[in-house]
This record gives C-alpha cells, structure tokens and sequence, in this order.
C-alpha cells in the first residue's frame, strides 16, 4: 500500500481558462511494497517492465519533487533493487547518486552512476537501467524552456537542438551547475515556484545546464523552412533526432506522410541524394564530433562508430575518408 500523496499542487484556475504560465509542482509517493514501487515510479517516467525487488534490508521507497512545470528539483531513494526501461518524454533529466549504484543503460552504452557525478538521461531514445540501495538526486528541465533559454545564448533559430549524454562535463561547469541548483533550492525556500527570484533562479539553472551538456546545433538547409517542404523537412529533423537507431526509408515515409517514393524524390530533389545516404551522412557527422572530443586513450574508433550504426569497419573507414580527407583513427589523435 503507497503512503504519502502524489499530486500536482497547481493554482487554482477558473473552468475554461487555459493557464499561460508554468504550473506549481509538488509530488510525493512513499512506501514499502515494491509493486507499489513499481507502479508509482515507472507512471513518473513513462517506463515499461519495472521491477522491484527486496534486498537483505526491508524494502523502503521516497520520490520527491518541488518545483514547476519547466523546472523541478526530485529525489528518489530505495532500500531495494529496481530495473526498467524508460522512454525520453518532455523533460530532460540530470542525475547523481549519493548512494548505492546502478548503470544508467545496461543494454547500449554502459554507462555506470558514479557518486556526485551528474549526468544525462538518454534524450532521443529508450533505455534500461538499473539500480540498488540508492539515494538520487534529479532535476528535470521541459524541453521548450531549455529551448528558449538556449536562444538567448546561441543561435538557435529553427535548429534541431540535441545533447550528448554520454558528454564528461569539465570540472568547472558542474561546480557552476552546484551553485545554480544551492540558488535554486533558496529560491524555493524564499519565495516558492510563483516567485520572482524562482523565475531568475530557473533561468539560472537552464544556463548552467547549457554549460554542463553544451547543445549540438544541427544545422539543416534554408529550403526546408518553406511551408512546402514541411513534410520533407519532418523526415529530416527525425534523421537528426534517430541516426544511430536503424531508421527504414518507410518509417521515414510514415512520418512525413508521404509514399516511399515521394520520400526518395523528395530528398533527391532538396539534397541530390538518397534518404539513407543523407542518413549516413549525418551518423558520419556525429561520429566525427565525438572522434575529435574523444581521448583516444578510452575509446576506440571501432566503439564510437558501432555507437553510430557502422557495423563494417572497414567500409566504414573508407566512407569516412572519402567524406573528411583524413581516416578516423587520425581524427582521434587529435
């Protein structure tokens, strides 16, 4: 049986008024059967075949969160064991342990949770993980707000924004993530999510973020802003958002709405090749941009370009010098 609420503690709103405004958030679940666990935690993030176990301890779970629609401070702790899948939703989601141990995707990329050390779910795609005796720490960050604070510092425009999870931030752009999330809990204390200094506090974070896991800027073809390219230009930004999964020319046609063959006369016609080639394209690009922020003494070229959907080496190595002038291993070196 859960203890405790889980709820949303928003404004009162007049029927048929559409709020304009982000909403005060204020969740809470608790309790000690992991059914309950399951149920509680996997219906925060979207996530599908949860399970919860006991441990030698009695099992015991706390999810928190404060905050507002845009930006919110949670903290999930179990003495106990949990594994799931999780989708990307409208959120992105920094987190650290302060306890226990886990691996954020035991099926892709590995990565295992190092105490205080923040990190990125997986913004494009599912991905299981797993975790034991934890106390976690999160802070979720809407999409559209990261966006329009991303705005101000860059050039934005109509670009795909992506983010690296599996990016080491540099030393100081967590000490400054730190800062921004003491201001941020201050900022609740004083004044709560209706406040001026939340509202400076959040921006605050937004920016620190930015700072922490630095947005990727695709950058796509002018022509593709023109209301009669829309439906190409789905397909495109779906390329952008999917490369490394195994995208079919016909997925491609679902999302854009158009036949198969309307697909390949459209991307031969804005970029004078086929849809997977532009694919391949793209996966060469950001296997690149990972090469050159890579140290060649923990990864190899083989794991980065696997990561991205080449399975042959050999052919793989020989597209990319035809692309770059240059083989990836001399990329790595750099």
């Amino acid at each position: 049986m859960t203890d405790g609420t889980l709820g949303a503690a928003a404004s009162a709103v007049p029927d048929g008024v559409v709020p304009t405004g982000p909403e005060p958030l204020r969740l809470e679940v608790a309790g000690t059967d992991p059914e309950a666990a399951v149920r509680d935690l996997a219906g925060v993030y979207a996530g599908k075949q949860w399970v919860a176990r006991r441990t030698e301890r009695d099992f015991a779970y706390r999810y928190t969160a404060i905050g507002d629609t845009e930006v919110s401070m949670r903290r999930s702790r179990m003495t106990g064991s949990l594994r799931g899948g999780s989708a990307p939703g409208e959120d992105l989601v920094v987190h650290w342990i302060t306890a226990g141990s886990g691996t954020q995707d035991i099926v892709r990329d590995r990565v295992p949770l190092r105490l205080d050390q923040p990190s990125l779910f997986p913004t494009e795609r599912p991905f299981v993980f797993v975790a034991a005796e934890y106390d976690q720490q999160l802070v979720h960050l809407h999409r559209s707000f990261v966006r329009a604070v991303a705005a101000e510092r860059y050039d934005v425009a109509d670009r795909a924004l992506r983010f690296d999870h599996l990016r080491q931030p540099d030393p100081e752009a967590v000490r400054a993530w730190r800062e921004s999330l003491g201001s941020l809990a201050r900022a609740l204390r004083a004044g709560g999510p209706d406040s001026l200094v939340w509202h400076e506090a959040k921006h605050a974070t937004a920016a620190a973020f930015l700072r922490l896991v630095p947005p990727q800027l695709d950058e796509l073809p002018a022509d593709l802003l023109h209301p009669r390219n829309a439906r190409v230009r789905a397909a495109v930004e779906y390329i952008h958002a999917h490369p490394e999964t195994p995208i079919t020319i016909s997925e491609l046609a679902a999302v854009a709405g158009l036949s198969v063959r309307s697909v390949q006369e459209s991307f031969q016609r804005t970029f004078g090749t086929s849809p997977l080639s532009y694919l391949r394209q793209v996966r060469l690009d950001r296997v690149r941009e990972e090469l050159l922020d890579c140290d060649p003494r923990q990864v190899s070229v083989g794991e980065v370009a696997r990561r991205w959907g080449f399975a042959h080496l050999g052919r793989f190595s020989a597209v990319y010098a035809e692309r770059f002038g240059e083989y990836p291993k001399q990329t790595l070196r750099r």
